[in-house]
């Protein structure tokens, strides 16, 4: 092996960020999870009521912005770190450069 890869496989950021990535992998799966049980109420309410609950909506918004966060986290197109490192997200997700540049001015 080079002498490049030995140092890189010994970068201790990199087996930092793998542990990252394994534990929001698994946040990942049950945002999943949660989501699914919001489309699916939201939908037997539709269904039944012909409305949906405002606070579900909201619920299902974040959960989506959040899942997005991770996801962009997960394929190194961002370094920050979502919920439960960084903060909840409300709203809807910005792009991924907003997303540093607002965690660089956080810290």
């Amino acid at each position: 092996m080079s002498n490049d890869v030995k140092e890189n496989i010994k970068s201790q950021s990199t087996w930092k960020r793998g542990l990252y990535m394994l534990l929001y992998a698994v946040f990942y799966m049950l945002a999943e999870i949660v989501l699914a049980a919001v489309v699916i109420f939201q939908f037997l309410l539709q269904l039944f009521t012909g409305e949906t609950n405002e606070r579900l909506r909201k619920l299902g918004q974040s959960i989506s912005t959040y899942a997005y966060q991770i996801l962009v986290f997960l394929t190194f197109n961002s370094e920050y770190h979502p919920y439960p490192f960084g903060a909840w997200p409300t709203g809807e997700p910005r792009p991924a450069r907003i997303a540093d540049q607002t965690a660089e001015a956080d810290d």
